[in-house]
């Protein structure tokens, strides 16, 4: 055992986060398997061979069989699908925004717990932790490991780690440390389980589930009109001879050779070659088709199509759809800090990372222009305070100002 501790020191000193297994509160053997298939996994040969249709349905009804689900197949799927552009850039746009906001932990009464909030945003965590628990909403789920340690300045520390997701299944609460196996822990029955190890589970299967067939024929229409620029750009070659003449076949493949890298073919001099006639495009059925996918992925992720369409876009409509992408963004805060406050929080306190009680609160940010507008609208009917108005607009305000009305001789008054 000291042999395995001073192994998994080694490897964690390497890789930046020392989380020695002894330093974690727990003696269960399942948590120390759980914990070395996690700091030392075997690596293995892996296929990527091409994902259709057919696939991702064999992975959505091997994740929905009663007796032995399993996951591996479609969150390897979702890893793919990850590799695309558009659709990264949605998520990450989406939880940027979520980052952007500051947030304290704050006491019963209301107060700003300064110490304890300085010491958790040094501590680094907040982010991974926060975007594990956001992750869910996408991959259908989460399983952290959480751990202390010190580091060399002898600081209390909180270590995180990502438990691979293909490796569990909380349909029945399992963890495989091979997925090719069928030994597996049961992570729920272990006393470990919402100290040591952290769950978020969507209630749906996953949002990337839901682009995987847009994905999918996005890629079909790149490959599609990629063939169409080689022919387009480069078209085939023939020539014609005496096939029955090694040397003329031999010089004829010779020059057709040195010709260039275009495709080409030798027919018989009695043969006949004519291209098919089909329709003439430049590929626009492609381009119609990719830009449905990349729509289609951001009214999923968004909730609007933001700054794609630079035909048809303006700017009230992108802004417009802004404003449904912060509504997303405000149902996110409230989901993550949920997770804090239910979750999160409670591990660490009961860690000692984390003392006395404390709730995470985030300082959402006022509409400025809407709350100017009902200023403006109420300052023709009613005084407004303008002290407040200095401080929430950052106007400097010196005095009232005088209206001065003119009159004039046909007004019926004397002058």
């Amino acid at each position: 055992m000291e042999l395995f501790n001073k192994v998994a020191q080694v490897i964690n000193e390497r890789l930046g986060t020392i989380q020695p297994v002894q330093n974690l509160k727990a003696e269960n053997n399942a948590h120390k398997e759980i914990t070395r298939r996690v700091l030392n996994p075997q690596p293995k040969a892996v296929a990527r061979t091409r994902i259709d249709l057919k696939m991702w349905n064999q992975a959505i009804l091997a994740t929905e069989r009663e007796e032995d689900p399993r996951n591996f197949a479609l969150q390897d799927i979702f890893t793919r699908v990850m590799d695309d552009g558009l659709l990264t850039s949605q998520i990450e746009n989406r939880q940027t925004k979520m980052f952007s906001l500051d947030w304290n932990l704050k006491t019963a009464s209301g107060e700003i717990d300064e110490v304890q909030t300085e010491k958790l945003k040094d501590a680094g965590i907040y982010r991974k932790l926060t975007k594990h628990a956001a992750n869910a909403l996408y991959f259908g789920y989460s399983l952290v490991e959480i751990g202390k340690y010190k580091d060399i300045e002898n600081v209390e520390q909180v270590s995180v780690k990502l438990i691979p997701r293909a490796n569990v299944v909380p349909q029945n609460g399992r963890f495989y440390p091979d997925v090719n196996d069928d030994k597996f822990i049961l992570y729920r029955e272990m006393r470990e389980f919402g100290t040591f190890l952290l769950e978020f589970v969507s209630e749906e299967r996953g949002l990337i589930n839901k682009s995987v067939k847009h994905v999918l024929m996005k890629d079909f229409a790149q490959s599609c009109w990629a063939e169409l620029c080689e022919i387009y750009g480069i078209p085939p070659r023939f020539m014609k001879t005496d096939t029955r003449d090694p040397a003329m076949l031999k010089r004829a493949e010779a020059m057709m050779t040195d010709m260039g890298a275009a495709a080409w073919f030798i027919i018989d001099e009695h043969e006949e070659f004519e291209f098919a006639d089909g329709v003439s495009s430049s590929g626009d059925v492609y381009n119609e088709l990719i830009k449905l996918c990349n729509n289609e992925m951001s009214m999923l992720i968004s909730g609007a199509i933001i700054a794609q369409d630079t035909v048809n876009g303006n700017r009230s409509k992108d802004e417009s759809a802004q404003d449904v992408l912060w509504e997303k963004v405000m149902e996110d805060i409230v989901i993550a800090q949920d997770y804090w406050n239910k979750t999160i929080l409670p591990a660490l306190k009961r860690i000692g990372f984390i003392t006395g009680d404390v709730k995470l609160r985030y300082d959402i940010p006022e509409n400025l222009d809407e709350l100017w507008k009902k200023v403006i609208a109420v300052m023709q009917y009613a005084e407004v305070d303008l002290e407040w108005v200095e401080e929430k607009f950052d106007i400097k305000i010196i005095g009232k100002r005088e209206v001065v009305q003119k009159l004039k001789a046909d007004d019926g008054l004397f002058l």
